[in-house]
């Protein structure tokens, strides 16, 4: 299918991306990797009257170690970000979630901020800045604003973005010291949208004991899903922790809804599997990082 006619923008300077998508209001959508809305445009589930390109926008093609985390410009693709040592050793459940989003040829074009933007439920990125308390940088021709990613996803494929505005980057925190991360999802086959992910973060104190455990899931709900799993694995031996007890507060916290790729039944049971194995990963991960730092 062809997309429907539209308007094409070209602007050379973040200034008159702003001046243009002010002036067009509603009726526009920015193209940055494309990895998302070109689909929708030949679907026709998505029909701008104008579209915004803003890949000649060279300031915000950068991916920056800044002394609490990683601000990830609005260009920067995934595989830039999946292949920064700097990020990955700040924020390495970047790299971690990053190595399972589709397939090299889509990293090499799609962009962070972009996907963050589509807020796919399925998608990986939105529970990694749900996650590690991220934020999202929004710009339009009145001003700028801080979102923070708790308030930044509203629903599926709807973001806290106003007409008008540009997402111009994102903040990913560093995790405290003694932490550590994992990512783990099923999918049918390695590249597809995940029947069920989770990320996981753990905190380790330096007797190796568990202080503090989180985890966020995708295709578990409208929006990425926030698990706390501090009350199951808290003051527990990093090796020998109640990781099952995690996996069923994750379980307990979900709201899936079937598909014809699975039932809400069996997305809620893998919630509670990989929640028990990535929390449980992550604790390992935490405990290499801090024998390798004494």
């Amino acid at each position: 299918m062809k997309p429907p006619v539209f308007a094409y923008h070209r602007p050379e300077t973040v200034a008159e991306a702003l001046d243009v998508l002010a002036e067009v209001g509603h009726d526009g959508k920015v193209l940055a990797g494309g990895q998302s809305l070109v689909p929708l445009l030949n679907m026709r589930l998505a029909a701008p009257a104008h579209l915004v390109d803003v890949n000649r926008l060279a300031e915000l093609d950068v991916v920056a170690r800044e002394p609490d985390g990683v601000r990830v410009g609005a260009l920067a693709r995934h595989a830039r970000v999946e292949d920064d040592q700097a990020a990955a050793g700040a924020v390495p459940l970047l790299g971690q979630a990053i190595a399972d989003i589709a397939h090299t040829a889509i990293r090499n074009r799609g962009t962070v901020v972009g996907s963050l933007v589509h807020a796919d439920p399925a998608a990986e990125l939105p529970a990694v800045l749900a996650l590690l308390g991220g934020t999202m940088e929004l710009a339009s021709a009145g001003g700028s604003r801080r979102v923070a990613a708790a308030d930044f996803f509203l629903g599926p494929l709807e973001s806290a973005v106003r007409p008008g505005e540009l997402a111009t980057a994102a903040v990913f925190p560093a995790p405290p010291a003694g932490s550590g991360s994992a990512w783990v999802e099923v999918a049918r086959r390695h590249g597809d949208y995940a029947v069920c992910g989770v990320g996981a973060l753990v905190t380790l104190d330096q007797g190796l004991r568990v202080g503090s455990a989180r985890a966020a899931l995708i295709s578990a709900g409208p929006v990425p899903v926030p698990v706390d799993l501090t009350d199951a694995l808290g003051g527990q031996p990093h090796d020998a922790a109640d990781w099952a007890g995690a996996g069923r507060l994750a379980a307990a916290a979900v709201d899936p809804e079937a598909d014809i790729h699975a039932s809400a039944a069996y997305r809620r049971h893998l919630a509670g599997v990989l929640t028990a194995r990535a929390a449980r990963a992550a604790a390992a991960h935490a405990a290499s990082r801090l024998e390798g730092a004494a």
